[in-house]
């Protein structure tokens, strides 16, 4: 029955998942004559996974993997080219993210020459955000670097569809002879080229196109974004400050980013010079008081009914919750848009106090957790007056 159901290389893939541990009990399922040695390179892996999961909890001692990563820079060194030789890039993220959690290896952000090998990513810089005042001199300069390398990534990939919303909604209305492909306005084009249809061909033969306008008009709109800096929002943090520079670079756009704890610190400045040094500024850690924020971000707020304020926290209080919302509802009774994104990345909602989440939905603000990719849509239907909540459920639905 064995050689019926379980193939040699598929065994061995699970002893590397489960470790030593599971040899024997594998190896009795081989159909018979076959070999479960490991080959040299499923060798390593099995090395470098050990290296991390070898303490099981309710395992034996002699159950345990025999590995370790030890204290030793060069076996370090190796450990992290084998998981980037043998594993791939979101797989290595979650390995050395565990490394850094299960074995405390500050190794790892604290040695220059250890840190340049490391996969970069959103988890890693909100770890060295976290640890920022205790990263030793020599090895600041190769943080910045990999902070810089994930930040330009999320630029790249968020900067041109966000400014194509903020133009798509603030010039929706007006419609320009210049003709650019990124300007198009393809419901108007469409709509007005229906009876253009081929049928033959399948295909709209449109006689005309409709652009926006590309004019840009200065300070259009106010947004604001009050971030949360406590641990458990290191990478929305981490988004809300690159896409808060990415807003600041707008024309269009009066954009104001506040971090805050028990503090505020207001990040503007250094959000439109650098998002890396705005990040360096962030202290990860420490209480909540989103009612002083709020109320230090109502001095910018000139124009109500052109002001987006966007405040990204799991909603855990520790200030005066009854003004908090008194606040919030007034912003809400003078025009003000708002937004509440409990999360901003890529691995859903964290916890949050749903209690006030649903007291703030009972103003007509929606409360919920938003990906990065859809920040864009986002963005254009706040500003184009879509119904908030009918948008946040659009934006979730579609995330889902």
């Amino acid at each position: 029955m064995a050689d019926d159901k379980f193939d040699v290389e598929q065994l061995k893939r699970w002893r590397l998942v489960l470790g030593n541990s599971a040899n024997d009990a594998l190896g009795g399922m081989c159909p018979s004559g076959a070999d479960m040695t490991l080959s040299a390179a499923q060798q390593e892996m099995d090395e470098a996974l050990a290296a991390i999961y070898d303490e099981t909890e309710g395992e034996t001692e002699s159950d345990r993997r025999q590995a370790g990563l030890g204290g030793s820079s060069p076996r370090l060194s190796k450990w992290l080219g084998d998981i980037r030789t043998y594993f791939t890039e979101d797989v290595v993220t979650v390995i050395q993210q565990d490394a850094i959690e299960r074995k405390g290896l500050d190794q790892l952000l604290f040695e220059p020459e250890l840190l340049k090998n490391v996969q970069p990513n959103v988890q890693l810089v909100g770890t060295l955000m976290s640890l920022s005042g205790r990263i030793p001199e020599r090895t600041k300069e190769t943080a910045r670097m990999v902070v810089r390398a994930v930040v330009d990534k999320i630029r790249l990939a968020l900067e041109q569809p966000i400014r194509q919303a903020v133009m798509g909604a603030l010039n929706r209305n007006e419609h320009s002879p210049i003709p650019n492909v990124s300007s198009i306005d393809w419901k108007w084009t469409i709509g007005r080229n229906l009876k253009n249809y081929n049928k033959e061909l399948g295909r709209i033969i449109p006689e005309r196109v409709w652009f926006f306008s590309r004019a840009q008009r200065t300070n259009n709109w106010t947004v604001i974004v009050d971030m949360d800096q406590s641990g458990s929002m290191a990478d929305s943090v981490v988004y809300g400050a690159v896409c808060g520079s990415i807003f600041a670079s707008l024309p269009a756009l009066d954009t104001r980013v506040v971090a805050f704890d028990t503090e505020v610190v207001d990040l503007t400045e250094k959000c439109g010079d650098d998002p890396v040094d705005m990040l360096f500024g962030v202290q990860l850690g420490g209480g909540t008081d989103i009612n002083k924020s709020v109320g230090y971000c109502e001095q910018f707020i000139t124009d109500p009914s052109r002001t987006l304020f966007v405040l990204l926290t799991d909603l855990y209080e520790g200030g005066n919750e009854a003004q908090l919302v008194r606040r919030l509802a007034d912003m809400v009774e003078s025009g003000v848009r708002v937004l509440c994104l409990l999360a901003l990345s890529d691995h859903g909602v964290p916890y949050f106090d749903d209690r006030l989440a649903r007291k703030l939905a009972g103003l007509g603000i929606p409360c919920f957790g938003c990906t990065p990719q859809k920040l864009p849509e986002l963005l254009e239907g706040a500003l184009r007056g879509d119904d908030l909540q009918a948008l946040a459920t659009r934006v979730s639905d579609k995330a889902k």
